[in-house]
């Protein structure tokens, strides 16, 4: 079932991705050659907690930490771990969420490791701007495959691939909810989009094959040919005009300046 949220539900939903927002910013002051994953996550779990909420992801299904860190081919849900250190030419994909007022938050931001190949820095900046490419279509009148299309068609033309198995999804009380959002689709199929509706849209976009693995830690999903891959989200309020964006990459802007995707 959709639920459709009241103006008072969308901004509780609001200071939960704003505090998102700011976590991811927090961390983008840390990430730097020599920092562990799990180092990442420790800062996040306590700068959301000094903020009054909890971790979204901690315990969810049986998750075992607070954010979710994706490195270079993993594509997401890459669980943090102080085996793994970052290193110069890195990229890495942070899922970050936030319970607050009874409401989850969820983002994800690609950072950049020191200086990264130019070819890959292409790969993070494309899914970014395929994000907001979704965003445009995503208002009142308007359907759930106008989305994906929008987000596949800008990638594809561009010589990426967009995976398939891992998709957005409905925001609210509930991390996940109504309707599933793939970032892959057709004009005017899928779900009639109504204001009221909040989702979170999130380009998974590989530099090679669509296709990816599963590995044996139950979570962590890679691409297949172990080419680069970036994820970027953001959590939107459907309204009959522009989509009002929940979370924001402000914070992460302010910190890494010119060195933002």
């Amino acid at each position: 079932m959709i639920y459709l949220k009241s103006e008072e539900e969308i901004e509780l939903l609001r200071i939960s991705n704003q505090l998102v927002a700011k976590t991811l910013a927090e961390l983008a002051k840390h990430v730097a050659p020599g920092i562990s994953t799990l180092e990442l996550d420790r800062i996040a779990n306590e700068f959301i907690r000094d903020h009054g909420a909890e971790p979204s992801f901690l315990g969810y299904n049986g998750y075992p930490n607070s954010i979710c860190t994706s490195v270079n081919e993993q594509i997401v849900h890459g669980i943090p771990s102080d085996k793994v250190f970052l290193k110069e030419g890195d990229i890495i994909s942070i899922d970050c969420g936030a319970y607050i007022n009874g409401f989850h938050g969820d983002s994800a931001y690609t950072f950049c490791v020191g200086e990264v190949d130019p070819q890959i820095v292409t790969l993070l900046r494309t899914t970014k701007e395929s994000l907001y490419k979704g965003i445009e279509q995503a208002r009142e009148g308007h359907r759930i495959g106008d989305i994906g299309y929008a987000v596949q068609s800008y990638c594809e033309d561009r010589g990426y691939s967009v995976v398939r198995e891992m998709i957005g999804h409905g925001l609210g009380r509930e991390m996940h909810e109504a309707p599933e959002v793939p970032n892959y689709g057709r004009k005017g199929n899928g779900v009639m989009l109504k204001s009221g509706m909040v989702i979170c849209i999130e380009p998974m976009i590989n530099m090679g094959t669509r296709h990816i693995v599963f590995e044996r830690d139950g979570w962590t999903t890679r691409t297949l040919d172990r080419k680069p891959a970036a994820h970027f989200e953001h959590a939107i309020a459907i309204r009959q005009g522009e989509a009002d964006i929940l979370s924001s990459f402000e914070y992460i802007e302010q910190v890494l300046g010119d060195k933002a995707i």
